[in-house]
């Protein structure tokens, strides 16, 4: 479905300059621009995918991933198509390299998606799958919707949508999961044609916006597991955004164009889990990976295990009004839309 879209600005020649994520595409007449669903038309920009859904699910919030915020709840998840990064190891490319017209899409309007939320006993609505800033206007209709009808919102991100946007739906936007996807600028611009520099400002800007962040760092043999990166990340993590940030060391499984690459041997991830907590994180976990103790949320002062994870089967253990219940020590889980954006 077409839809005007938000934050652009015209140019000479009927050419327009999207303002929606860091790439800020000059678009000429009958184009679109990198992400290939914003169209300029007759020196309009128009988004091609409004209310247009490539996959609906019901998922575990764990899936997310986000481990600090309504554990053991369901969220509605929605995709569409299209990406403002060309990663050349997704694991969504059947739709990400879509484009509006290359699949079947179907349309579920804001008050349709909620309603279904609310059907299926969710208590939220997410947006993943392909990269969400893209589908941004509808996003921002269905949170407003989402927030009347009491249920949270969450972004599966890569982090590239710019200061603005991100501004005007925070009010309506409760958690993010964005992807650190290394360290490094020369990974992101050969490995997702992108940069660093904007991912680690989203993080930034949502932080203080007061939506719930949590963030996920793929490890990729040979590309962004060198301990020296990892290392470097986790410092920015704790001086940037704090050491209550919950970090996903999640494992790579070859795909797409990455094919040939190892799956990251689990050594690996121990030994990341190992340092980051060294460094300072309070909530590191793994992902993809057998299951282990480092899905759970320990207490960071006695160790007391909070939240017990076995996959998505959850089991508060150690946990109550905010607090271990062993030594007293506030644990940043949120169970409850109260205790968002204090």
């Amino acid at each position: 479905m077409k839809s005007e879209a938000c934050f652009w600005i015209p140019r000479n020649d009927k050419k327009l300059q999207c303002q929606l994520c860091a790439h800020t595409c000059m678009i000429s007449e009958g184009k679109t621009g990198f992400c290939g669903v914003r169209k300029n038309e007759n020196g309009k920009l128009y988004s091609l995918i409004y209310s247009s859904c490539s996959s609906v699910s019901v998922d575990p919030i764990e899936k997310k991933p986000l481990y600090h915020f309504f554990q053991g709840s369901s969220v509605l998840s929605f995709g569409s198509v299209g990406c403002n990064f060309r990663c050349t190891h997704c694991q969504n490319f059947s739709i990400s390299a879509a484009g509006a017209d290359d699949r079947y899409l179907q349309d579920i309007s804001p008050e349709d998606a909620v309603a279904m939320a609310k059907t299926d006993g969710c208590k939220g609505i997410a947006w993943t799958y392909n990269e969400p800033t893209l589908w941004y206007e509808y996003t921002f209709d269905t949170a407003k919707q989402a927030k009347k009808e009491g249920l949270y919102t969450v972004y599966v991100t890569n982090g590239y949508i710019k200061e603005d946007p991100l501004k005007e739906i925070s009010p309506y936007l409760d958690a993010m999961n964005i992807d650190v996807k290394a360290f490094d600028e020369k990974f992101y611009k050969t490995v997702c044609q992108a940069k660093l520099e904007p991912v680690l400002q989203t993080c930034i800007l949502a932080k203080k916006l007061g939506i719930h962040i949590e963030l996920t760092y793929l490890v990729i043999p040979g590309y962004n597991d060198s301990l020296e990166e990892v290392k470097k990340f986790c410092k920015w993590v704790i001086e940037a955004l704090g050491v209550d940030i919950p970090v996903h060391f999640s494992r790579f499984h070859p795909d797409y164009k990455m094919a040939d690459t190892p799956a990251t041997p689990v050594d690996t991830l121990l030994r990341i889990y190992k340092d980051a907590k060294e460094a300072g994180l309070r909530y590191p976990y793994l992902g993809n990976v057998p299951h282990g103790a480092y899905e759970n949320t320990n207490c960071p002062h006695c160790g007391a295990t909070c939240v017990e994870r076995h996959g998505y089967v959850i089991k508060v253990t150690g946990f109550k009004e905010g607090k271990c219940i062993h030594c007293g020590t506030n644990i940043p889980l949120i169970f409850d839309m109260k205790e968002q954006k204090k």
